[in-house]
């Protein structure tokens, strides 16, 4: 009797479940919502650190602070705003006047155009008034997106997008809420994570979060309250 012969059985492939990414996981929901509450509880009350007493003042002040301190900022913008309290004065200022009195915060001279035509496009173009909207506060000269989302934010209330300067840039990519390589890549990552209520605070918080702990070359990673929930690879444990 011959032998049968069977067909041999096909090999059915297994289906395998794709794995998250650590990424995926960075932007759960329930771990940017840690990461908030640890800002909160860190900074409750963190603020510009720009001394202004107008939108105008917040304005120069953060036209000013490009590639310079905060500190180095605030102990220049008193002499300018006795000098040159209102964008009307501003506007008739001349660049020597001005470069005179911010030549120590660097760029002074691109600086002094800058808020010589802040100055003028804002009193003729908005009745003397800083603008309330993106659209019209990009129009400023000086005013780029980081400038208008601090002055809208800090001013007005107004969340239009993310404050994104080194610190936000450098630490949002620390914590995996973000891997974009500009400025302009990382904060429209942060508006789709980050909840719009937050926009304004957040930055506030990380900018402090960035000066006292999470320092760029040597961060202090032993004082720090979201240290669990950060999987940076150049975290340190050391002072």
């Amino acid at each position: 009797m011959a032998a049968t012969r069977t067909a041999p059985k096909k090999s059915v492939a297994k289906k395998t479940t794709p794995k998250k990414t650590a990424h995926r996981g960075d932007l759960a929901p329930e771990r940017v919502a840690a990461i908030l509450r640890g800002l909160d509880e860190a900074y409750p009350e963190a603020i510009c650190a720009l001394d202004h007493k107008s939108p105008w003042e917040l304005l120069v002040a953060t036209i000013l602070s490009a590639q310079c301190t905060d500190v180095r900022v605030n102990m220049v913008t008193p002499a300018l705003f006795k000098r040159f309290p209102t964008p009307a004065a501003m506007a008739k200022a001349t660049l020597p006047e001005l470069e005179a009195l911010i030549r120590t915060t660097g760029f002074y001279r691109n600086k002094a155009k800058s808020l010589q035509g802040a100055g003028k496009t804002i009193t003729e173009n908005f009745g003397g008034k800083v603008p309330q909207t993106l659209a019209e506060l990009i129009t400023v000269p000086g005013a780029a997106r980081k400038t208008a989302n601090v002055v809208l934010g800090v001013s007005f209330g107004k969340a239009e997008g993310v404050v994104v300067d080194t610190h936000v840039f450098r630490i949002s990519r620390r914590l995996g809420l973000a891997k974009g390589d500009t400025a302009q890549k990382v904060e429209q990552e942060l508006m789709h994570v980050i909840p719009q209520k937050r926009w304004i605070s957040y930055s506030h918080q990380i900018i402090h979060h960035g000066r006292k702990v999470c320092i760029a070359r040597k961060p202090k990673c032993h004082e720090c309250n979201l240290e669990q929930l950060c999987h940076s690879k150049d975290k340190t444990w050391h002072s």
